[in-house]
């Protein structure tokens, strides 16, 4: 039998590629592999039909089918992108009053968390702000390790430093990528999701209602203060996952609108200039109609692969953090099973 005869460290494997494919994948790049795939399978298919394709095209005309649907379809993505747009801007625009609310709301947070930590002002950038966050909480982690050293009960102690251990690797690594991380990045989401807050808010709850009766007032009072500290990173943390939602459909909104122009003057050289008897010859052993015909179709798909790419990132993250709280839906999601490197 296997050292893993479950095929546990095999998912973990599998796991990490499609996160590293589904989220840490710079959108472009994903965007160029899909494309080069579209148009190596178009090739490779092609060359693979018992008719020739230029007999196709003499035939049965089948440019003008293939890209005469491309000229609604890309129209049709402009649609989508203003209706994007939209939705974005109908987060911006608002009368004065429900701007100053809107202020207000967001200065009475800071204020919670600097009066939670106990610091005048907060950072103003979104990753030193987590930065700080995180900080503090494993710092009021090691308090509640010193607090309890002098308790009787070996077992709770015993528990305090495991979880104690466990809490403050985990904010090092938190910490460590969320230092000089820049907003508008996937980095400051990336480094904020590793910090599994959840699961430590249940982990702080059972160790201190097991041991409730052997807590010193100092302790219990030091525990409610490390939940409170816990519970403020997940409205923080799901407010700059807004923002970035925000940002990353106004990125894709603007890269459809790039795209469409050269698709649609693209497809419309093709129907205009291509027929039966254009680019005589062969390129590799493969007729240079079929060439160009691959060309034009990845270009006219290009903007529905943009989209999809960004679409991709945008729907995970959306799925992977749900619930906000002391709520986890996946089972990776806990202590012993997450592995986010």
């Amino acid at each position: 039998m296997g050292s893993d005869p479950d095929g546990f460290v095999e998912r973990i494997r599998n796991s990490q590629f499609r996160l590293w494919l589904l989220l840490r994948l710079n959108r472009w790049v994903l965007a160029g592999a899909i494309l080069s795939i579209v148009f190596v399978s178009l090739v490779v298919a092609t060359q693979a039909r018992i008719s020739p394709f230029r007999v196709l095209v003499s035939d049965n005309d089948a440019l003008w089918w293939i890209f005469s649907a491309f000229i609604g379809a890309i129209i049709t993505g402009v649609t989508l992108v203003v209706s994007i747009g939209q939705i974005v801007l109908s987060q911006e625009l608002g009368a004065v009053g429900d701007q100053r609310e809107r202020m207000e709301e967001s200065m009475d947070f800071r204020k919670d968390i600097e009066d939670e930590i106990d610091l005048s002002v907060s950072p103003p950038e979104p990753a030193a702000f987590l930065k700080l966050l995180v900080d503090r909480t494993g710092a009021q982690a090691e308090h509640l390790q010193e607090v309890v050293e002098d308790e009787r009960d070996e077992e709770l102690k015993e528990k305090i430093d495991d979880y104690v251990d466990d809490l403050l690797e985990n904010a090092e690594e938190v910490s460590d990528g969320l230092d000089n991380a820049q907003f508008g990045t996937f980095e400051v989401l990336w480094s904020s999701f590793k910090f599994n807050y959840s699961w430590k808010i249940f982990e702080a709850r059972r160790i201190r209602n097991d041991h409730r009766e052997s807590l010193s007032e100092d302790a219990e009072e030091t525990f409610d203060e490390l939940l409170e500290r816990l519970k403020l990173f997940g409205p923080a943390r799901e407010h700059f996952k807004t923002l970035y939602f925000q940002w990353e459909l106004v990125n894709v909104s603007r890269a459809l609108l790039y795209a469409s122009i050269p698709a649609l003057i693209t497809i419309g050289i093709i129907l205009m200039n291509v027929g039966p008897t254009a680019f005589p010859g062969t390129t590799l052993g493969i007729d240079n109609i079929v060439w160009v015909a691959a060309f034009g179709f990845t270009v006219g798909v290009t903007p529905f692969v943009i989209l999809l790419s960004y679409t991709l990132r945008i729907m995970t993250l959306a799925k992977r953090t749900l619930a906000m709280g002391p709520f986890i839906l996946r089972k990776a999601e806990r202590e012993e099973d997450i592995d986010w490197s």
